[in-house]
């Protein structure tokens, strides 16, 4: 059998932004709110569905509001009640039924007595919960659950099938993830249905297998990156799961994101398991001999998910890759072996004979046998041996190797770490500091030829020379202005935890900015929406309290006279806005015909984000092709006001971009 990676292409659905903005969506989500979407508006997230009847359309509108109060009367029913956090199993068929009315992406006739049986089994498992009880979370086969993201506070689906041999308190037992693959019309009531029927292209033996949703189509990144790792752990809170046996798969869509995740997330699995599946932007996209039409600050985003940018990551798992002798999507293949080979990996590719893109029936039993037998045995969570890159501090660690700073971010940054019976040799590339925890008895370190008398703790570089860092970022109160984990841009990284859209409610600096701020903010929401499954957050400016600043990432819209919290600190944030001019490294951009949007530390909670004016950063590509759902701006960017958001493709209408320094600062050119 033939070793080596495999690589893949994926799949593609046209669709552009919205035409218009969309209304002013409530501060808080509730059972009974409407989605608010711009009139007439071009495809987005899923396409347009048929025609639903005017009968049909009223019968399940009013299966929704009886739904919605079932669910609204839950709290008071449940009060303290652990069976409270049990809402969203609910909630998700609420929203599955409500989302396709309102979107319009009912598409077939079929799809009615779907949404029909999911109010039902939505309505039971409500009256269930106020009785008291919840079968569905000791049942074996099939079944679907649901959490409530820390993203938005929506309630997102996901599906399980439960072994026969599953005992509540009884014995740990292993996790298969599948990734869906590409499917325009997976709306929620096509998800939820396929998961209740629970087919999987592979079931083990005393395995759960995890389909997330992914928050629709998007490769598991973003919002559908969360949404894996939030259905992971629901699921482990919810049913005993043994962390050291997790595997993770998926097939062409699916595919790429198990090449994703399991190149930037190695060491949480067992083994990964890529089905196709592509692995970068610009060898799919056949852009090799077009980059000078795309920014350059564009390209360097690439390598934040481009696998092949970090290949030797997956050297920390066990890699099984499946591809059709005939797929397409093999051709790829050959880039990411030459990479590994570059390190001297060879990887496993299990090929499947004269086969286009499907599993093979006898190269998927060797395929399923590996798998079973990597992750049966169980990831080693402190291997003798550690190597990994990264280009952002948002990927930073690899087993008990820790990067806390990088000398210059969008570069890579390498790790190669040993123990032997005594030490613990390590060798660095681009690296400011590390923290370094294995499980060793090793009494001696060196770094990059430095001996050091212990052999773990946090070390930093000051002048090229590494030493103890007694105080540690991630130990200190208050760390000093830095990027590190999670803190680290660029401006869609925001949007990777609990946010809030912030509207302004005073009078702008000049009318052309303030009714673009609108315009965007709008967009922005609907966008949210639509594409990632999920009503975003929205407060006015003068309703954002304490609690709102300590726990989420501000997205403030306007300017400093509109709104409210960017007024108390627009004094302390790198780049200045008056009525007349914005003022970025010396240069002055005129305020009435530009707009600055950044990411930064939030200055009443360096903890947490501000973005100024904008939304995730590529939603002119967010329904087209899945390898171009990367971030389209760095950490900041002055933009001009008469070129909308739907035509800001690859730099155009951005009239400055850059990313901030390794102290936030601005990097003079």
């Amino acid at each position: 059998m033939k070793t080596s990676f495999i690589l893949a292409l994926l799949l593609v659905f046209p669709v552009a932004a919205a035409e218009k903005a969309a209304p002013k969506a409530p501060a808080k989500a509730s059972t009974k709110a409407k989605a608010s979407l711009p009139p007439n508006p071009k495809k987005l997230g899923p396409p347009p569905g048929i025609a639903v009847p005017a009968e049909v359309k009223a019968e399940l509108k009013a299966g929704v509001e009886v739904l919605g109060r079932q669910i609204e009367s839950l709290p008071a029913a449940l009060k303290n009640s652990p069976l409270l956090e049990l809402m969203p199993d609910a909630e998700i068929f609420y929203n599955a039924v409500k989302y396709a009315l309102e979107d319009d992406i009912f598409y077939s006739t079929n799809q009615f007595n779907t949404a029909r049986n999911l109010l039902k089994l939505g309505s039971l498992r409500a009256l269930q919960l106020q009785r008291g009880q919840a079968p569905w979370t000791t049942a074996v086969g099939p079944v679907v659950r649901g959490y409530r993201s820390k993203l938005d506070g929506s309630a997102q689906p996901y599906g399980l099938i439960v072994p026969a041999g599953f005992k509540p308190g009884g014995a740990s037992m292993r996790l298969d993830f599948w990734l869906h693959g590409r499917g325009d019309t997976l709306n929620e009531l096509a998800f939820l249905e396929g998961r209740l029927k629970g087919t999987s292209e592979f079931v083990p033996a005393e395995a759960f297998v995890l389909h997330p949703y992914g928050r629709f189509m998007n490769a598991f990144k973003f919002a559908g990156e969360v949404d894996v790792f939030e259905a992971m752990e629901h699921a482990i809170k919810h049913y005993n799961l043994d962390r050291n046996k997790i595997a993770m798969r998926g097939f062409s869509m699916g595919g790429a994101g198990a090449w994703h995740l399991g190149a930037h997330h190695a060491d949480k699995f067992a083994a990964v398991n890529p089905g196709a599946g592509f692995v970068d932007v610009k060898n799919y996209q056949k852009l090799g001999d077009k980059l000078d039409t795309i920014p350059w600050y564009e390209q360097k985003l690439w390598n934040l998910y481009d696998p092949l940018a970090c290949p030797i990551n997956l050297a920390n798992t066990a890699l099984v890759a499946y591809s059709g002798e005939e797929d397409a999507q093999k051709a790829a293949a050959d880039l990411m072996e030459a990479a590994l080979a570059k390190d001297g990996v060879k990887m496993t590719h299990i090929i499947g004979p004269k086969t286009g893109h499907k599993y093979e029936p006898e190269a998927k039993k060797v395929v399923a046998r590996l798998v079973d037998g990597a992750t049966n045995r169980g990831r080693n969570p402190s291997p003798a041996k550690v190597s990994f890159v990264t280009y952002s501090l948002k990927y930073n660690q690899m087993h008990w190797v820790t990067i806390d700073a990088m000398e210059k971010h969008w570069e890579p940054a390498r790790v190669d770490a040993e123990i032997t019976a005594q030490s613990v040799k390590v060798t660095t590339r681009n690296v400011a500091a590390i923290t370094l925890s294995p499980q060793s008895r090793a009494t001696r370190l060196a770094i990059d030829g430095k001996d050091f008398g212990i052999a773990l703790g946090s070390f930093r570089k000051d002048n090229g020379i590494w030493n103890v860092d007694a105080g540690s970022v991630a130990s200190v109160a208050t760390p000093p202005l830095a990027k590190r984990h999670n803190l680290q841009g660029p401006i869609d990284d925001a949007f990777m935890d609990s946010f809030i859209m912030v509207r302004p409610t005073g009078q702008p600096l000049n009318a052309q900015a303030g009714k673009w701020a609108d315009a965007e903010m709008k967009d922005a929401v609907f966008q949210w929406r639509r594409f990632f499954r999920g009503p975003a957050r929205v407060k006015d400016d003068g309703a954002i309290d304490d609690d709102d600043i300590a726990n989420n990432n501000l997205i403030l819209w306007g300017d400093p006279s509109s709104n409210k919290v960017l007024a108390r600190i627009a004094d302390r944030l790198p780049i200045k806005w008056t009525a007349r001019g914005i003022v970025v490294d010396g240069k002055t951009y005129d305020a009435t015909k530009h707009a600055p949007v950044f990411i930064y530390p939030n200055p009443l909670n360096p903890s947490r984000y501000v973005v100024i004016n904008s939304g995730f950063t590529f939603p002119q590509f967010a329904s087209t092709t899945n390898s171009q759902q990367t971030p389209k701006l760095p950490d900041w960017a002055i933009l001009d006001l008469s070129v909308p958001v739907a035509d800001r493709v690859h730099g155009k209408g951005v009239v400055a971009a850059d990313f901030f320094g390794e102290k936030w600062e601005i990097v003079k050119k």
